[in-house]
């Protein structure tokens, strides 16, 4: 074994952060998460999982928006309000998509990891080693960037979509 192999089985082994609070064991367990890998799929499976929230989001927004403009009399602004409504809760889905990512994200830039030994009054932070931390950057720079930068260009289209769509509601 090489010198500067046993350096790092030392740095990373002598380690106290419990490992579910390691950086990098938390961005595995998120990447693989049901809810948070939606932004790791490719184009459209990633649209196709938005279009299902959008449109299980009718369930809720359609009958509030039926409520205040019946389909028969006011077909125009019952679906301006009921796809409004639920692009709202498309972009609440999202948002939990982003703060998740950006949670990582930050976790994984720092160069000191907060952790918790056995309850949440006992809190510690490591310094990470040069090897740990370069990693961990890595991950950040060609793992999450990518991901942070979909979803926030997917927000910024729902906005402009509903931008619009209030603008087309004025001019009605």
């Amino acid at each position: 074994m090489l010198p500067d192999d046993l350096a790092k089985k030392s740095s990373v082994a002598a380690c106290p952060v419990p490992p579910e609070q390691m950086p990098l064991n938390e961005y595995r367990e998120l990447n693989e998460s049901w809810f948070f890998r939606w932004a790791t799929l490719d184009l459209f499976p990633y649209l196709r999982k938005l279009g299902w929230v959008w449109l299980w989001s009718w369930a809720i927004a359609g009958p509030v928006a039926a409520a205040s403009f019946p389909l028969t009399k006011d077909p125009l602004h019952f679906l301006l309000m009921g796809a409004g409504g639920a692009s709202l809760f498309l972009s609440l889905v999202l948002l939990r998509l982003y703060l998740g990512w950006a949670y990582i994200s930050s976790r994984l830039s720092d160069a000191t990891v907060f952790y918790e030994e056995s309850g949440w009054y006992d809190g510690q932070t490591w310094s990470k080693p040069l090897e740990v931390l370069t990693q961990d950057r890595l991950v950040v720079t060609y793992q999450v960037q990518p991901l942070l930068k979909r979803l926030k260009k997917t927000l910024a289209i729902l906005a402009l979509i509903l931008l619009s769509g209030g603008l087309v509601w004025v001019w009605l």
